[in-house]
């Protein structure tokens, strides 16, 4: 078969195709996007009407793929770390249940927070749900995985964890296809009761869950993606490295040998007795992990005959943030740190802004000057682009917290008697999880200003569609909002007076309010207009 050169979110999708998967489901978020974006641009998956389309937010997108499953056929469900948090009922569930077609859930962590509110390590999650996980070293291992973890969850019908971090997602190699699958036929659960979770059932099913787990151990121990190098000859040192560092430790080393013995894990759970005898025959371990100490900690659990040193994360051998990197690997084992070459400053650092005739500036612009009379302290913000306004020149927002927090949020300062109270919001993330905390505002007619930035696209990660394109304002009507203060504008300078009237008279009403500026994003319009030209 060919060979392509891809990052490692593409790999994992072709790999998916390959396969024979049926569906992905998916919200997007950076570094998970790719895996979709390019799912959707296959032609391959167009010609097997596999399904692409982006869902509402993570939690659909799971329970989607549940039901994919549930009817026989092989589905991924895709996000990023945090995206994990919103569909964790569904996820943590789904253990229970397990899977009829094959299942995998795809989650990108994003170590050192290029592009997200908080560092998490999603391997705990699959620790907690007690199911398998995955974690490639390569882009190849993210093609292969494809196939091993729909095998593996067929096997368990289980659904299996898969993870990835941002380095090994957005970094591009070569990858070798196999020959595809077919599509697995529709076939529904043979036992009807496999995902009715009431109580009766649910304990059973705890019950053979666990039974399970000493199943999962002997397949990592058997695992292709494991690797037990016991045989170097310098005991002073065991090395226990995981995923993408696992790559790292090899690149210190170069071509020469690693002169410890290593164990790479690239599948959970742990291999117990393996670690063990790394343990009883080397005087100290360091666990090499990007992310969270998860491997770490286990480790110092498993401490026999003594207390021998173990190194990582924990201990400050390796920063406890942050991405881990060939000279954090190499400081770490004594080495100098001499990889890659610092960036000359050849211009001044300048931080993130919104672009330049970006519709948020102009709403932004407005919006300031509305609430000048009341100081800062009044506007809460949510995940998008508009998060930018918290910057200068804006200084438009005050809170961001997660997806759909400005309206809860400001529903609570409002309860708590805080006047005027304002919520920012994008149309995508209204989609998201906007839309209930509107609902508990109308339900207390809460004195509250809702805007929703309508810039047509999900602008943060690229521009993907979302579900509820050019409905905001019935949504609105269907939720209880008055139509007298459902406003809208076009957020152009030459609408600034207008606007700014707007916003004032929306904070004087005693209720709820929702504004809507709409105006295409900058990026997505010139996209557009790329396009018509070259027709």
């Amino acid at each position: 078969m060919e060979t392509l050169m891809l990052l490692g979110d593409e790999a994992l999708a072709q790999g998916a195709l390959d396969a024979g998967i049926s569906g992905f489901y998916a919200y997007p978020g950076t570094p998970s996007t790719e895996i979709v974006e390019y799912a959707q641009m296959s032609k391959q998956a167009k010609e097997n009407k596999v399904h692409t389309l982006w869902s509402s937010n993570e939690k659909t997108a799971m329970e989607s793929a549940i039901g994919m499953s549930y009817a026989g056929k092989r589905a991924m469900v895709t996000m990023k770390h945090v995206g994990l948090n919103v569909s964790a009922d569904p996820f943590m569930n789904s253990a229970f249940t397990g899977a009829n077609g094959g299942l995998i859930v795809t989650v990108a962590d994003d170590p050192s927070m290029h592009s997200s509110q908080n560092e998490q390590d999603s391997r705990f999650y699959g620790k907690f749900a007690m199911i398998p996980i995955l974690e490639p070293s390569n882009q190849q291992e993210c093609y292969d995985m494809a196939f091993w973890g729909f095998e593996l969850s067929e096997k368990y019908n289980i659904p299996v964890l898969l993870r990835l971090t941002t380095r090994l997602s957005h970094s591009r190699s070569g990858v070798k296809r196999r020959n595809p699958l077919p599509q697995n036929s529709l076939n529904k659960p043979d036992d009807l009761f496999q995902f009715m979770l009431l109580p009766a059932i649910a304990r059973k099913k705890y019950k053979h869950l666990i039974g399970l787990q000493e199943k999962f151990v002997e397949e990592s121990v058997n695992s292709p993606y494991n690797i037990f190098d016991l045989d170097a000859k310098d005991t002073s040192l065991g090395i226990i490295a995981t995923g993408l560092a696992y790559n790292y430790l090899k690149e210190v080393y170069g071509n020469q040998p690693i002169p410890h013995p290593v164990i790479k894990i690239g599948q959970y759970p742990l291999p117990r007795e393996q670690i063990t005898q790394l343990y009883d025959m080397c005087d100290s371990i360091l666990v090499l992990e990007e992310g969270m100490p998860l491997v770490e900690e286990l480790i110092i659990g498993l401490k026999h005959k003594g207390a021998k040193p173990v190194k990582g994360r924990l201990d400050g051998t390796i920063d406890r943030d942050g991405e881990l990197n060939p000279n954090k690997v190499a400081r770490a084992l004594g080495m100098k740190d001499t990889f890659g070459k610092a960036m000359p400053e050849v211009v001044a650092p300048r931080p993130p802004a919104l672009c330049m005739g970006c519709p948020h500036t102009d709403s932004f612009k407005a919006l300031t000057e509305a609430m000048e009379p009341y100081g800062r302290g009044h506007v809460f913000g949510d995940i998008g682009c508009y998060t930018l306004g918290f910057m200068p020149p804006h200084n438009a927002i005050n809170a961001c917290v997660d997806m759909g927090a400005s309206i809860t949020m400001a529903k609570g300062a409002a309860d708590a008697g805080l006047f005027p109270s304002i919520a920012v919001i994008g149309d995508s993330t209204f989609n998201h999880s906007g839309m209930t905390g509107l609902a508990d505002c109308v339900y207390e007619n809460t004195n509250i200003v809702i805007v929703i930035l309508d810039n047509r696209t999900t602008g943060m990660t690229g521009g993907q569609d979302y579900t509820v394109f050019g409905k905001l304002e019935e949504i609105c009507k269907g939720l209880g909002v008055h139509p007298d203060h459902i406003r809208t504008f076009v957020p152009l300078p030459k609408n600034y007076d207008e606007m700014v009237k707007i916003y004032k008279e929306e904070i004087a009403y005693e209720g709820v309010s929702v504004i809507i500026p709409v105006r295409e994003c900058i990026q997505t319009l010139k996209k557009k207009n790329k396009k018509e030209a070259a027709k």
